[in-house]
């Protein structure tokens, strides 16, 4: 099953210069929780965000370069149709599609779930989210975080499913 997981300010703006343009703890606390014991899956410049593969994780990376200038223990797929015949192979697993805006974009018509994360704010970005049609999909959850010294913004969790 394919799930899109990301967060997004106003305009939905999701990166500047390969980072996210933002500190939310609180984000990257639902993206471990949501995504450990599952696979990501992210293009090479959202990899390289990471710095590392993400621990207790299957990272899945989608790039055209050689699978060598990766650690060993990363999945590399050189295709959106890789990505999809890996996803048919593992129907039942929770398949977290990452970013960049490139592979949400091939994906549209393909992912199952949406876990977004909307930011009350506008940020200086050079990266937006791709237009979802959210007439396809049922909002199953809602949650407010919460605003505090740590998270300096209004935020929620949104939780869709595919109709």
């Amino acid at each position: 099953m394919l799930i899109f997981l990301w967060a997004e300010g106003h305009d939905g703006v999701i990166g500047q210069n390969g980072q996210l343009p933002w500190h939310l703890p609180a984000d990257m606390h639902f993206f471990k929780t949501a995504t450990t014991g599952h696979t990501v899956i992210a293009g090479a410049k959202t990899f390289a965000s990471f710095k590392r593969p993400l621990p207790n994780r299957t990272n899945v990376v989608v790039t055209h370069q050689a699978a060598e200038k990766f650690p060993d223990e990363v999945v590399i797929l050189h295709s959106i149709e890789a990505i999809r015949g890996y996803a048919r192979e593992r129907p039942t697993e929770k398949l977290f599609v990452v970013g960049g805006a490139q592979i949400f974009a091939a994906l549209l018509d393909d992912v199952d779930w949406l876990y977004r994360t909307v930011i009350d704010a506008d940020f200086r970005g050079d990266t937006w989210m791709p237009a979802i049609d959210y007439d396809q999909f049922n909002l199953v959850k809602c949650q407010t975080g919460m605003h505090d010294a740590a998270n300096p913004y209004d935020y929620r969790f949104e939780q869709y499913q595919r109709n």
